[in-house]
């Protein structure tokens, strides 16, 4: 497939598109225009996203479809993109995520539409910088810009509590971003350049290494969110519409552990396995500590935010295994995540448009009243739980033979977490779907306190799904089934900077 535009400028092209967009909404009024016009965007911003990926060589272990121009010559900094087998696949994920976050808005957002839209294509644009940039200052940069329209969405068309959480999230990013900071001040002065590749393979000094790495570990964890960092993600998920907590969960989560990979894990790689062991116990207890609170939650948003904490402690875990089944592993349930809780999240914003209530207590009849919203509702479910079959499987499983290989004890707190998973998911759903005798009841009383009628009309109050959310929820089903058995195709992608990582870390 000869694209030679493309292969010049593509990464420029998907990055800049949304932005486009959103400076043509600033002339637009007609709401139903901007949305279809977002949609637009966004779907051609995914469809450039296909030929990058499927133009991707995954023989090469270097940085493909770089681009690179003088930016601030007097710090060294450059406009530098570029991707290789980890970032194509979160570029990809990343455009994936931003038209069907648009369909998930599309009722949702009755205020400030214009607004909102453009605060969508913003942090598209930004989040792509992210995964692209191959300057340090440039990652930097594209990261602050990601958190401004989510403190946007957030606030203004969150919920009740809206203004903590938003304070909350706030206190917490801006934290981060000074311990960045400082540690990208550091890698500079001790680098001499922003340029990612050859910082790569500088060899710091082991004291400048693990100065750095307590630096970008801080930044990273709190953006994971790890323990103890984690506080602001529940109040975060739960205020934010239903958009934003599909994007806080497929991607800006993994903005973090993509930091990891990039900084401590490629960067320091003495001081990582020096302080990898502290590393994983954090995780552990993220595992457990967020199994135990999903476990308690009454609130399927809440269940479904600290249902993220441990799974992301997977993640970690796997990435501070030091061997190649644990990265890979680790890597694989960042994009299993990023599809999974990213749909447990649309379930949760579709079954609330319905409702108004996300208290399990007040559900129960979903089999019986939305018998498709229960069937996708399930296999999300199961695939959250790692079933065989599912895209949470591999994952887990090479996450479990990198443990076996590192420490065996490991594979006990492993295990518990995902009977733990498998434990509160399953009691969600069994709530949400087989509840006995709360449909008449609690239906009803919602449509009455509404004012849309009496007895009666309960058994054909609410809808099932429709075909805008039946769209954007088998876009996510794809992939589940895709990874869950034909996993190599991505994992064959990541072979090569995965290769390069464990070379630097010296293990196998």
């Amino acid at each position: 497939m000869d694209l030679p535009i493309l292969n010049n400028h593509i990464l420029s092209a998907i990055i800049f598109l949304p932005l486009a967009g959103a400076f043509i909404l600033l002339f637009l009024r007609n709401e139903t225009t901007i949305r279809y016009l977002t949609l637009l965007v966004m779907v051609f911003d995914f469809a450039l996203a296909i030929p990058l990926i499927c133009t991707f060589d995954r023989t090469v272990r270097g940085m493909q479809f770089v681009e690179r121009y003088e930016w601030i010559p007097s710090l060294g900094a450059r406009y530098y993109l570029g991707i290789d087998g980890i970032s194509v696949l979160f570029v990809f994920l990343t455009t994936l995520i931003g038209w069907i976050c648009v369909l998930a808005s599309w009722r949702a957002i009755e205020k400030k539409v214009k607004e909102f839209m453009i605060a969508l294509l913003f942090i598209q644009s930004a989040m792509l910088g992210v995964f692209s940039a191959l300057d340090v200052l440039l990652f930097f940069i594209s990261w602050e810009f990601v958190f401004i329209p989510m403190y946007a969405m957030i606030a203004i068309w969150g919920g009740e509590n809206r203004v903590y959480a938003t304070v909350k999230f706030f206190v917490y990013t801006v934290v981060g971003s000074i311990f960045m900071l400082i540690g990208v001040v550091a890698l500079y002065k001790a680098g001499g350049t922003f340029d990612m590749p050859q910082l790569m393979v500088k060899g710091f000094p082991f004291s400048f290494q693990v100065f750095a790495f307590v630096f970008f570990f801080i930044a990273f964890a709190i953006k994971v969110p790890m323990f103890p960092f984690h506080t602001w993600l529940p109040f975060a998920h739960v205020e934010a519409p239903t958009a934003g907590s599909i994007i806080l969960a497929a991607i800006l989560l993994k903005m973090g552990t993509y930091g990891f990979l990039r900084f401590p894990l490629s960067m320091f790689p003495d001081a990582s396995r020096f302080l990898a062991t502290p590393v994983v116990i954090l995780s552990i207890i993220a595992i457990i500590y967020g199994a135990l609170l999903a476990l308690s939650q009454s609130d399927m948003k809440k269940l479904v935010a600290y249902s993220s904490v441990s799974h992301m402690g997977f993640v970690t875990m796997g990435l501070f295994l030091m061997n190649k089944n644990g990265i890979e592993g680790g890597i694989l349930q960042m994009f299993n995540h990023g599809i999974t809780t990213g749909a447990l999240f649309l379930c949760v914003g579709i079954i609330y448009e319905r409702t108004h209530t996300r208290d399990l207590r007040r559900y129960g009849w979903a089999a019986k009243a939305v018998p498709f919203y229960a069937f996708f509702l399930l296999i999300f479910t199961l695939a959250s739980m790692g079933f065989p079959g599912t895209n949470g499987f591999i994952g887990e499983l090479l996450i479990l033979i990198g443990a076996y290989q590192s420490h065996k004890i490991y594979l006990v707190f492993l295990i518990t977490g995902i009977m733990l998973g498998a434990a509160y998911m399953l009691w969600m759903y069994k709530r949400i779907s087989f509840g006995a005798g709360r449909h008449d009841e609690h239906q009803n009383e919602h449509y009455n306190e509404a004012g849309h009628g009496g007895h009666g009309e309960e058994e054909h109050a609410i809808s099932d799904i429709n075909f805008r959310e039946v769209v954007a929820i088998s876009a996510l089903l794809i992939f589940v089934f895709w990874i869950g058995f034909q996993p190599m195709s991505f994992l064959n992608m990541m072979d090569g900077p995965v290769s390069q990582i464990i070379s630097r870390l010296g293990g196998r």
